[in-house]
């Protein structure tokens, strides 16, 4: 942490964290894609997210709240993560689903569905992020799941009922599976992700550009997803090479660049903590 500030905060993941370094990658985007796909095959989630909103009016919304939530925990201070975390625990406290067979009524915030929705949001930004070209060892790769029982926490699980490690996120999917399906929620979700709305004028840029981006986030997932959606996915070498392409291209643009997106969380933990914080992948195994 050469050049910070020593009485600044350094929040809750640090600088020298892999989460700091990680969550600066481009890819990151589409590792969020990713993530919600395999959310949406859990049907008493995903129930959960459109029972409670217009999923098709606000998922732009959704995944903004997301990535500003990401970004506040992983680059803000101790006060501003604590301060996060309490206000999704408290609009999942309010919100409640119903099952369309049983009728049961359940809240969002039960542990089991909350550890899934955390749960496939770390797989989405390890698999993608090492499968594009993010150079993570595997013993980094451990140490990131650790340090997302901070992250569960926030959220209202506790920490030690969460993976720590490759070996138990793996068994922790293979436990869940039986549980997954491709419901009508799962696909709506799927039409949306391929076919968002978009004025007249874009829709050119969307079929070009943006089914490009889902289509790989899609290509990314593993296979019993793909079987569960039921939608052909391209061979694995081939979404392997269209990720490391990917990720290959989008950092050529420079980090300044595009850290001035709003909410540029990683400039503010620059200007607080000092230059020589900035996340970048050389840092790791120093």
């Amino acid at each position: 942490m050469t050049g910070a500030d020593p009485s600044a905060d350094p929040g809750l993941f640090t600088p020298d964290s892999v989460t700091w370094q990680m969550h600066g990658d481009p890819m990151m985007w589409i590792a969020g894609i990713r993530a919600l796909y395999l959310q949406a095959l859990h049907p008493r989630a995903v129930r959960g997210v459109m029972q409670n909103s217009d999923f098709r009016r606000d998922a732009w919304g959704r995944l903004m709240r997301t990535a500003h939530f990401v970004g506040t925990t992983t680059y803000g201070t101790t006060e501003a993560a604590e301060r996060a975390g309490a206000r999704v625990r408290k609009i999942h406290r309010m919100l409640t689903a119903t099952d369309p067979d049983t009728g049961e009524r359940y809240g969002v915030d039960e542990p089991g569905l909350l550890r899934w929705v955390h749960c496939a949001e770390i797989d989405s930004y390890l698999h993608v992020l090492r499968g594009s070209g993010f150079r993570l060892t595997d013993a980094e790769a451990d140490r990131y799941i650790s340090e997302h029982r901070q992250s569960a926490r926030l959220v209202g699980l506790d920490p030690g009922t969460v993976p720590a490690d490759r070996a138990e996120l793996d068994a922790y999917f293979e436990k869940v599976r039986p549980e997954l399906a491709a419901g009508p929620e799962a696909r709506e979700v799927d039409d949306f992700l391929l076919h968002p709305p978009t004025h007249p004028l874009l829709v050119p840029v969307r079929e070009v550009l943006w089914r490009r981006v889902a289509q790989l986030a899609y290509a990314s997932l593993p296979p019993y997803a793909h079987e569960l959606y039921g939608r052909p996915a391209p061979a694995p070498a081939t979404a392997a090479r269209q990720l490391r392409l990917t990720g290959l291209l989008l950092r050529r643009i420079p980090a300044r660049l595009r850290w001035q997106l709003p909410p540029k969380h990683i400039l503010r933990a620059m200007a607080r903590l000092g230059p020589d914080t900035r996340p970048a992948p050389y840092k790791l195994g120093r």
